[in-house]
């Protein structure tokens, strides 16, 4: 039997080596022999056809259909970059939004004469983890145990979870402040954790006010030693999703108006709700363009 390489395929039907490569991976292409780390296909192997989506009626079930069949282009990856980049920025990160693509992309990093932090470029990598784990874990309660594992994925590998006193996937062991505000100490978090998710688990409907809320209550905690706020936008995520409300990212450009929100919750919803009606509605429009209905 005659046989071709990627390349050659490639420039038969018209489409990027890296497609070729993927169609070999996935099994898509009959009598495809990985040898060594070359492809040889067979010279007369027809080109797979587009796989078709099974009719998704929530944005769960797109995000995850989108997910699991490697969809480039659509709100799942949409989500990814826009979700990773601003929740990175927003706590120090210096990453661009192009780098932050590019890693979601092709899992490498282009730089030309700088320096980026490594724990920048291990942070977002985690953060797509984290955003998929919500993903497929959306429709179940929230738990301790899930928001521990998404400290956990988040801070794997980073110069954090290296040093001896920081407890990853585990709670604070030192007291910290938030933007000069107190948070509760150490030894009463998981106290106050266990009364903020009974008290939300009670609810009879979760409305978008109450996942402000228990985000707003989960932040003055402040139950882990960093990487707050992303887990706190996280499960704002998972909540979202788990009660087909449409979600939200907080950009950048909303960030000061999202900090005096939380700050001032207390006295006035107002300005935290009214944030992220902003960011809510931008999201709409990402929902408009792939014609997702909500």
């Amino acid at each position: 039997m005659a046989y071709k390489s990627v390349a050659e395929m490639a420039e038969l039907w018209g489409i990027s080596e890296r497609t070729v490569r993927n169609y070999c991976a996935e099994g898509r292409i009959d009598g495809a022999e990985l040898i060594g780390k070359t492809w040889k296909i067979p010279a007369d192997a027809v080109r797979p056809g587009r796989r078709k989506l099974k009719q998704a009626e929530t944005l769960l079930q797109i995000l995850r259909e989108q997910k699991r069949s490697n969809l480039h282009g659509g709100i799942y990856h949409k989500l990814q970059i826009e979700l990773t980049y601003n929740s990175n920025h927003i706590e120090g990160s210096r990453l661009t939004h192009d780098q932050t693509r590019y890693i979601f992309e092709t899992n490498t990093i282009g730089l030309e004469n700088e320096a980026v932090n490594a724990d920048d470029i291990v942070e977002t990598v985690n953060h797509f983890h984290c955003i998929d784990y919500v993903i497929e874990n959306a429709e179940k309660p929230l738990t301790e145990a899930f928001i521990k594992e998404l400290h956990k994925i988040l801070k794997t590998g980073t110069a954090d979870s290296r040093k001896d006193w920081f407890a990853v996937g585990k709670y604070k062991k030192f007291a910290n402040e938030v933007g000069g505000e107190v948070t509760v100490s150490p030894d009463e978090v998981p106290l106050k954790m266990k009364k903020l998710l009974s008290q939300y688990s009670d609810l009879k409907a979760v409305t978008l006010e109450d996942i402000i809320d228990f985000h707003y209550r989960f932040e003055s905690i402040h139950p882990f030693q960093d990487g707050n706020g992303r887990v706190g936008r996280l499960i704002m995520l998972k909540e979202c999703l788990r009660h087909d409300i449409v979600p939200f990212i907080i950009s950048d450009d909303l960030k000061m108006f999202y900090y005096r929100g939380l700050k001032n919750w207390e006295q006035e919803r107002g300005w935290l709700t009214d944030t992220v009606l902003t960011a809510q509605d931008r999201f709409k429009a990402y929902l408009d363009y792939f014609q997702i209905e909500y």
